[in-house]
């Protein structure tokens, strides 16, 4: 196993986010460390992406989360969010049981932070 695999093994894994309404599996790939949404309570289509041919595709399938290690189980990258339709710049924080995600658009004028689960 490469140094590069076993750093980022602890944060592979499906996690929850705040509302229990939707599960992201977070897996290795070419970028770092990229986040699938594979399930919602309620599945939606992609409306409010800003690109409107966008609009009809399932958000369920869609990447969400890519992140690079920065070392300590930090990581930056870029987040979306299927409810706003913004693509946020973003650190996330992994423990054990969690990850915090923050996110900022317009130079960290508008920022969001939540804390999702390990299932």
């Amino acid at each position: 196993m490469t140094t590069a695999v076993m750093a980022q093994e602890p944060i592979v894994g499906t996690y929850v986010n705040e509302s229990g309404g939707t599960k992201v599996r977070l897996s290795e790939c070419d970028a770092g460390v990229c986040g699938t949404i594979i399930w919602m309570k309620n599945p939606v289509n992609d409306v409010n992406n800003p690109d409107a041919s966008k609009h009809d595709r399932p958000v369920v399938g869609l990447q969400a989360v890519t992140l690079k290690s920065t070392g300590s189980g930090a990581y930056t990258g870029s987040l979306y969010d299927t409810e706003s339709g913004k693509t946020y710049a973003g650190k996330a924080k992994f423990s054990e049981a969690s990850v915090q995600l923050s996110g900022c658009v317009l130079g960290g004028l508008l920022c969001k932070t939540q804390t999702w689960q390990r299932e």
